[in-house]
């Protein structure tokens, strides 16, 4: 730990609508404290309005255009490969990219050599995000967590609190058991290829107040809540947070983050969440199992500041027995895209306090349960109401008496041509093979990914 002569000083509780993990500078004035959280918040509501985009049908209409090239280059492909993504069993052929953002640099054999590539591949509404691509190799060789206060270098969390990019790769295969919740400064990438990371059996990741993070590769589960106490988030700053709410990835007052080809399942409370005005947001090329409230994007319905949330959920598998938020919304616009819903227990798309929500070209198959086949779920809301929000479902797939109740403009597609003028999604009847390879990867060094 490192030692300080100042007093410690519990001064400032920042405050929220909802209850989220607090931090508390834990050094200096009141007045500096003060100015310290003012700050961070400013910043981060700065970035926020900067990376809003006002015509948010234009980067849905290009992530489109991207997808659709990108299925029929694939089909383009040998039939006989095809015929293979159809079973159930695991492929065990070459490298084969079934979507654009895979197709962007998973199938070079040199793509260790070529780390930050990977920054220039991200599509959707974080499609500007570049982690840490102008920064240094981190090289993570320790998977302890000993000392919250004082990181060791060589861990995660030293390599996360520091204020300079970074690209943050690891030695060798790692359980890292977080003693409390990892919280990243801006300009990172945890970059997990070539090696298995699992962030398990302790706390979660935050990414609050911060832009700029690519998250890729991580296998995330059985997360806990952290207990709270003093966390440096920082090589500049420590200070005392409540207990996290053990989310597997919280994103908090945050913009352009990138989390792609994850394995997340069995955490305390989501696995990600979204909240507190963050935007710009892609997840992409998930594999989430074994869960109840999957995804949540907007916390709660007084927060009118998650108006600016914009998030792409894009060729994602959502599998074996989850419960429902896949994902639940407020506020916001949610461009759902290329999906595979293959289990629901209760529904698979929700929200309230009237989010627009685009669903193209997923399959969802309902469970047997003759009254769990709708997809959709609004709370807090009368019928009169809820049927003036934009919920629209455009070339779903719809298997096992699986429906999708929609609202809003019926003539919505007509009014907004840079999003349906043709250029569509991938076809559902595709979602299969776009999303075969969704979750952590097995690459090595030397062969493709």
């Amino acid at each position: 730990m490192r030692k300080s002569n100042s007093k410690l000083f519990i001064v400032f509780l920042f405050t929220f609508t909802i209850v989220v993990p607090t931090l508390i500078f834990a050094h200096g004035s009141a007045n500096e404290d003060e100015k310290y959280w003012q700050l961070r918040q400013e910043e981060a509501w700065n970035n926020t309005l900067k990376a809003y985009e006002p015509n948010p049908e234009k980067i849905t209409g290009i992530f489109n255009k991207h997808a659709n090239n990108a299925v029929n280059e694939f089909l383009s492909e040998t039939n006989s490969t095809r015929r293979e993504l159809r079973g159930n069993k695991k492929w065990d052929g070459g490298c084969l990219a079934t979507n654009p953002i895979d197709r962007c640099w998973r199938c070079q054999p040199n793509w260790a050599d070529n780390r930050k590539r990977l920054a220039d591949c991200v599509l959707g509404f974080g499609h500007n995000t570049i982690g840490g691509k102008n920064g240094e190799f981190y090289l993570v060789t320790d998977p302890s967590d000993d000392n919250i206060l004082d990181p060791k270098p060589g861990t995660l969390r030293h390599a996360v609190i520091q204020k300079v990019p970074l690209w943050i790769i690891f030695q060798r295969d790692m359980l890292i058991r977080l003693q409390q919740e990892l919280i990243m400064q801006g300009d990172k990438t945890i970059d997990a290829r070539g090696v298995t990371v699992h962030i398990a059996y302790g706390a979660g990741i935050t990414i609050q107040f911060v832009r700029n993070v690519i998250i890729h590769g991580l296998h995330v589960h059985d997360i806990h809540q952290g207990s709270g106490g003093l966390i440096r988030d920082s090589v500049e700053h420590f200070g005392i947070r409540t207990m996290s709410d053990g989310d597997g990835i919280s994103i908090f007052g945050s913009s352009d983050v990138w989390i792609d080809h994850v394995s997340m399942w069995n955490c305390y409370d989501g696995l990600i969440d979204a909240v507190e005005g963050s935007t710009a947001i892609t997840i992409s090329n998930g594999h989430f199992t074994d869960h109840n409230e999957v995804m949540l994007f907007g916390a709660s319905d007084s927060q009118s500041k998650d108006a600016v949330m914009q998030i792409t959920v894009a060729f994602n598998h959502f599998g074996k027995r989850l419960v429902q938020r896949m994902p639940r919304c407020r506020w916001g616009y949610i461009h759902v895209v290329n999906n595979d819903y293959t289990h629901w227990e209760m529904y698979a798309i929700g929200g309230s306090q009237h989010p627009t929500i685009i669903s193209q070209g997923n399959r969802f198959i309902a469970p047997p349960d003759i009254f769990k086949k709708e997809v959709t779920k609004r709370d807090y809301a009368e019928e009169s109401t809820w049927k003036q929000w934009t919920w629209r479902s455009e070339g779903d797939l719809f298997m096992n008496g699986a429906f999708f109740v929609q609202s809003g403009d019926p003539d919505f597609t007509k009014k907004h041509p840079q999003l349906y003028d043709g250029i569509a999604p991938a076809d559902s009847s595709q979602v299969t093979w776009i999303t075969r390879f969704a979750g952590s990867l097995l690459c090595r060094v030397g062969l493709p990914c």
